[in-house]
Protein backbone atom coordinates (compact mmCIF):
# COMPACT_ATOMS: atom_id res chain seq x y z
CA UNK A 1 0.00 0.00 0.00
CA UNK A 2 1.24 3.47 -0.86
CA UNK A 3 1.18 6.10 1.27
CA UNK A 4 0.02 9.91 0.76
CA UNK A 5 0.33 12.91 3.04
CA UNK A 6 -3.09 14.83 2.53
CA UNK A 7 -2.09 17.61 5.09
CA UNK A 8 1.71 18.48 6.32
CA UNK A 9 3.05 15.96 8.73
CA UNK A 10 4.01 17.19 12.46
CA UNK A 11 7.44 18.47 13.21
CA UNK A 12 8.42 19.67 9.41
CA UNK A 13 10.86 22.75 9.84
CA UNK A 14 9.48 23.83 6.35
CA UNK A 15 5.99 23.07 6.73
CA UNK A 16 5.93 27.76 7.67
CA UNK A 17 7.74 28.31 4.10
CA UNK A 18 6.01 25.78 2.48
CA UNK A 19 2.84 27.04 3.11
CA UNK A 20 3.48 30.67 2.44
CA UNK A 21 4.31 29.96 -0.77
CA UNK A 22 1.02 27.96 -1.27
CA UNK A 23 -0.92 30.07 -0.03
CA UNK A 24 1.03 33.37 -2.30
CA UNK A 25 0.91 31.34 -5.20
CA UNK A 26 -2.89 30.11 -4.95
CA UNK A 27 -3.51 33.99 -4.27
CA UNK A 28 -1.45 35.33 -6.52
CA UNK A 29 -4.06 36.89 -9.57
CA UNK A 30 -5.64 39.00 -6.20
CA UNK A 31 -2.24 39.81 -4.62
CA UNK A 32 -2.79 43.72 -5.71
CA UNK A 33 -5.62 44.60 -3.34
CA UNK A 34 -5.52 41.12 -1.19
CA UNK A 35 -1.62 40.41 0.03
CA UNK A 36 -1.05 37.34 2.06
CA UNK A 37 1.22 36.71 5.22
CA UNK A 38 1.20 33.23 5.94
CA UNK A 39 -2.44 32.40 7.14
CA UNK A 40 -3.43 35.81 6.95
CA UNK A 41 -4.93 38.07 4.16
CA UNK A 42 -5.45 41.26 3.96
CA UNK A 43 -7.93 42.92 1.43
CA UNK A 44 -7.34 47.10 0.49
CA UNK A 45 -10.27 48.88 -1.31
CA UNK A 46 -9.99 52.61 -2.90
CA UNK A 47 -13.22 53.86 -4.45
CA UNK A 48 -12.47 53.81 -8.47
CA UNK A 49 -14.27 54.39 -11.57
CA UNK A 50 -16.94 56.17 -9.80
CA UNK A 51 -17.86 53.69 -7.29
CA UNK A 52 -17.62 53.97 -3.40
CA UNK A 53 -14.80 51.79 -1.22
CA UNK A 54 -17.16 49.70 -0.13
CA UNK A 55 -18.77 48.61 -3.38
CA UNK A 56 -15.01 48.19 -4.49
CA UNK A 57 -14.61 46.12 -1.35
CA UNK A 58 -17.53 43.84 -1.65
CA UNK A 59 -16.14 42.97 -5.72
CA UNK A 60 -12.32 42.56 -4.17
CA UNK A 61 -14.00 39.96 -1.12
CA UNK A 62 -16.50 38.88 -3.95
CA UNK A 63 -13.29 37.98 -6.01
CA UNK A 64 -11.25 36.73 -2.89
CA UNK A 65 -13.66 34.53 -1.63
CA UNK A 66 -14.46 32.75 -4.79
CA UNK A 67 -10.66 32.23 -5.34
CA UNK A 68 -10.79 30.66 -2.11
CA UNK A 69 -13.41 28.51 -2.52
CA UNK A 70 -11.70 27.19 -5.68
CA UNK A 71 -8.77 25.78 -4.20
CA UNK A 72 -10.68 25.11 -0.95
CA UNK A 73 -8.86 27.08 1.50
CA UNK A 74 -11.52 28.33 4.65
CA UNK A 75 -11.67 31.33 6.14
CA UNK A 76 -12.30 31.23 10.49
CA UNK A 77 -15.06 33.65 10.57
CA UNK A 78 -13.92 34.21 14.35
CA UNK A 79 -11.20 35.34 13.31
CA UNK A 80 -12.41 37.67 9.97
CA UNK A 81 -12.71 41.30 10.44
CA UNK A 82 -14.60 43.03 7.95
CA UNK A 83 -14.92 46.22 6.98
CA UNK A 84 -12.77 48.04 9.73
CA UNK A 85 -10.79 51.42 9.09
CA UNK A 86 -7.87 49.66 11.05
CA UNK A 87 -6.87 46.01 11.80
CA UNK A 88 -4.33 45.11 14.41
CA UNK A 89 -1.12 43.04 12.92
CA UNK A 90 1.97 41.80 14.38
CA UNK A 91 0.98 43.89 17.78
CA UNK A 92 0.24 46.90 15.46
CA UNK A 93 -3.00 48.86 14.58
CA UNK A 94 -2.70 49.72 10.83
CA UNK A 95 -4.81 51.82 9.60
CA UNK A 96 -5.41 53.95 6.29
CA UNK A 97 -3.25 57.07 7.23
CA UNK A 98 -1.05 55.74 10.28
CA UNK A 99 -0.15 52.29 12.55
CA UNK A 100 0.58 52.28 16.12
CA UNK A 101 1.71 49.78 18.64
CA UNK A 102 -1.33 48.02 20.34
CA UNK A 103 -1.25 48.67 24.09
CA UNK A 104 -0.71 44.86 24.83
CA UNK A 105 2.48 45.26 22.67
CA UNK A 106 3.45 48.15 24.31
CA UNK A 107 3.78 47.14 27.82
Amino acid sequence: MLWEWLVMPQGLKNAPATFNRCVTHLLRSVRDFAPSYFDAVFVHSRAVDGKTNVEVHKEHLRKLLGLMRKHKLYANLKKCILGASEIPILGCLVGRTAYALTQRRSE
